[in-house]
């Protein structure tokens, strides 16, 4: 069965699902915005205007102004798979991303989020 790559997929489609999962667990789109910032190096304009553009995820982390060197350090699972073992740098992105915010959704603690070597 082939594998459907993140790729292609528009951010704003979606972006309203990682709202949603974060805003259920009691958390805020400003906390998802700090997760998303601290990862893609956008700020609340520069993020506006990507989801307003309509990029697509490949799109979205290429134009990114500063992608965060230590997004490295986010390890595990996510959907069966080991975020550090993927080999397609935008899946890996979108996974991170993933990961991040399953994390916020669950209550982690920012501190804990937003990695430090």
């Amino acid at each position: 069965m082939a594998m459907r790559t993140i790729n292609k997929i528009k951010v704003a489609r979606v972006y309203p699902y990682y709202v949603a999962k974060v805003e259920k667990k009691e958390h805020t789109e400003q906390e998802l915005h700090k997760v998303i910032f601290w990862l893609t190096g956008h700020d609340e304009t520069s993020f506006a205007k990507a989801l307003a553009d309509d990029l697509t995820f490949e799109d979205f982390f290429d134009s990114a102004p500063h992608m965060n060197p230590n997004r490295s350090l986010i390890t595990g699972v996510i959907c069966g798979v080991r975020v550090e073992e993927i080999d397609d740098r935008i899946t890996r992105e979108g996974r991170y991303l993933d990961k991040l915010v399953d994390e916020l959704a669950k209550g982690k603690s920012m501190d804990k989020i937003l990695r430090k070597p």
